[in-house]
């Protein structure tokens, strides 16, 4: 344990947590230009057209080497798995984030995140080195799930939601005035 408390694991574990505070960011911006568009597909499109404005100033800044396209006919078909997660993850925060929550969409992402990560580590999937699922790092992410499970306890319904899902032969004003 002793390993990772040095000033360079702190450093990157700090650069860790700044990327992971801009997710709600992007999943809050995400589905505001959503809404502003019609439909969560074109904000998917529009959020990935932005990374790539991005990106290429960036690369062109680092003066990084150009792509090796002839390796990527070698690579095994996961490897393109990313972009494809993108997709989904983004439409997802777009459609989900607006009816659970910031919050209770973080948690359950991160909940996923570990879930998945755990198994990833311990099996050493991706071409990632293993790294056991011994009882502290199950016992983490067990604290997690519980913690996900406190935050949907506790969050109070939306009551748009609620109308939402109401049949059409109750008026929404009988769900706004609290009568039966």
């Amino acid at each position: 344990m002793s390993s990772y408390l040095n000033f360079s694991g702190v450093a990157l574990a700090v650069a860790a947590v700044v990327a992971g505070a801009l997710v709600p960011l992007q999943a809050g911006s995400n589905a505001s230009l959503g809404r502003a568009l019609g439909h969560p597909l074109w904000a998917t499109i529009a959020s990935l057209l932005v990374s790539l404005l991005v990106v290429l100033p960036v690369l062109l800044a680092m003066r990084a080497p150009a792509a090796q396209l002839s390796q990527a006919s070698s690579l095994p078909l996961w490897a393109w798995f990313g972009g494809v997660a993108g997709v989904i993850y983004i439409t997802s925060a777009l459609m989900l984030t607006p009816r659970l929550g910031a919050t209770s969409f973080i948690i359950c992402v991160i909940s996923g995140q570990m879930l998945t990560s755990l198994l990833m580590d311990h099996f050493g999937l991706m071409g990632l080195p293993v790294k056991e699922a011994n009882l502290g790092r199950v016992a983490g992410v067990v604290l997690i799930f519980i913690g996900m499970l406190l935050v949907q306890w506790y969050t109070p319904a939306n009551p748009a939601t609620a109308t939402a899902t109401l049949s059409h032969a109750e008026p929404a004003s009988a769900v706004s005035s609290g009568k039966p």
